[in-house]
């Protein structure tokens, strides 16, 4: 009867810890809708969606911060997704188990790096290296993309290698009974298989990036225009907000918090995107 009582009472518990934190959920994307669809409704869609942001003169365009998110987005999965599977492959497949052992803590000690610091380390090299040998500021698409294909990499490695690893081995016996070289299974059987969970890995891989604040406002520029290349200045939806949050008020306020709505819809399409490839090949 206590057992029975101490089960009933640890099940109340933990239900009532996870309502806590789908509450919170909840209450924060009802907070972020309030506060920012009064703007959107006001201003409309082709001043919201336009191409200029100068809040003192009522124009609050975030197209300019959506290209730049989705170029430095871009910069960093060009970057990062090869050099993360090819590490991904490496763990898996070609690594000894002491080096499994060095370098998985190494990639989990990376994860755990604060933004800023990252951002502190692009501002003193990556942005001087890019501004000596490539030209300009510096301050750039490339250096975030750089800083960005970093700090993504052990989200795509980790869940990249666990999907190879999980694979049947017959598929890679199977492949090498055939006469199939080693790097011939990984290419044409292994990855083939383990598409989803790798496919799954990159999107969490640039929601990370898409979110990220701290690190990209340090090497990006922060200038609210179109960029002509990748070595001009621009800003993301996140520095946007994290750059005008602390002065804004009133209608700027509130544009900030319906640029939230657009990055939360983005990040949001992503996860469930994620969370949808993940499934299809746990019922395959």
């Amino acid at each position: 009867m206590v057992k029975k009582i101490k089960e009933n009472f640890s099940g109340i518990v933990f239900f009532a810890l996870a309502l806590s934190s789908v509450s919170a959920l909840v209450l924060i994307t009802v907070f972020i809708f309030v506060q920012g669809i009064p703007l959107i409704a006001s201003a409309g869609l082709s001043n919201f969606f336009g191409m200029d942001w100068s809040p003192d003169r009522g124009m609050y365009g975030i197209t300019p911060m959506i290209v730049g998110t989705a170029s430095v987005t871009l910069g960093a999965a060009i970057l990062g997704v090869p050099i993360g599977l090819c590490c991904s492959i490496f763990m898996a497949e070609f690594a000894p188990s002491w080096m499994k052992k060095v370098f998985r803590p190494a990639i989990q000690l990376l994860a755990g790096i604060p933004s800023v610091v990252y951002g502190f380390w692009g501002l003193t090299f990556i942005v001087p290296f890019i501004s000596k040998y490539l030209g300009g500021l510096g301050l750039s698409i490339l250096a975030a993309s750089v800083v960005l294909a970093i700090m993504v990499l052990p989200t795509i490695i980790s869940i990249s290698e666990v999907s190879l690893i999980a694979l049947p081995r017959q598929y890679k016996e199977g492949a090498l009974a055939l006469g199939m070289t080693h790097w011939q299974t990984i290419r044409s059987v292994q990855l083939p298989a383990a598409k989803s969970g790798i496919v799954a890995a990159v999107i969490l891989g640039l929601g990370r990036a898409i979110g990220e604040t701290m690190a990209v406002i340090m090497v990006l520029g922060n200038s609210p225009a179109l960029p002509r290349s990748i070595l001009d200045p621009v800003r993301t939806l996140t520095t946007n907000i994290g750059l005008e949050m602390g002065y804004a008020s009133g209608e700027h306020r509130q544009a900030l918090f319906a640029t939230g709505i657009v990055l939360f819809a983005v990040i949001m399409i992503l996860n469930i995107t994620a969370q949808y490839i993940t499934r299809k090949k746990v019922k395959k």
